[in-house]
């Protein structure tokens, strides 16, 4: 069974950087999408970003394209997502995701219903 341990949130001012990371155990990432989404208080689970196996291009919601990146090492098991010039309404809990099938029947998808495994989130909170 594959845990995702998410790390690298914190606090941050408006237009400031971090970087997460997603690292996996007990399995493995290889050949499968991933996906990062955020809760924030009150709100539904929304999609953030996504990157296909074995890397290259991702998918991005509208309101990170351009500030977020979402990237993988593989031979790390670990999957990033570097953000920048951050937002207060960024705030939230960011999840990283495992797609459900692998390559190449998997893909970039947005929905959370195509992802099978989540890790416990890591809070991002941008002060304004």
């Amino acid at each position: 069974q594959v845990q995702l341990v998410e790390s690298g949130g914190g606090l941050v001012q408006a237009g400031g950087s971090l970087k997460l990371s997603c690292a996996a155990s007990g399995g493995t990432l290889s050949r499968y999408p991933m996906g990062w989404f955020r809760q924030a208080p009150g709100k539904e689970r929304e999609f953030v970003a996504a990157i296909s196996w074995p890397g290259g291009q991702g998918t991005y919601a509208d309101s990170v394209k351009g500030r977020f990146t979402i990237s993988r090492d593989n031979s790390k098991n670990t999957v990033y997502l570097e953000m920048n010039s951050l937002k207060p309404e960024d705030t939230a809990v960011y999840y990283c995701a495992r797609n459900s099938k692998a390559a190449p029947f998997g893909n970039r998808s947005v929905y959370s219903s195509d992802y099978a495994y989540w890790g416990q989130g890591t809070q991002v909170t941008v002060s304004s």
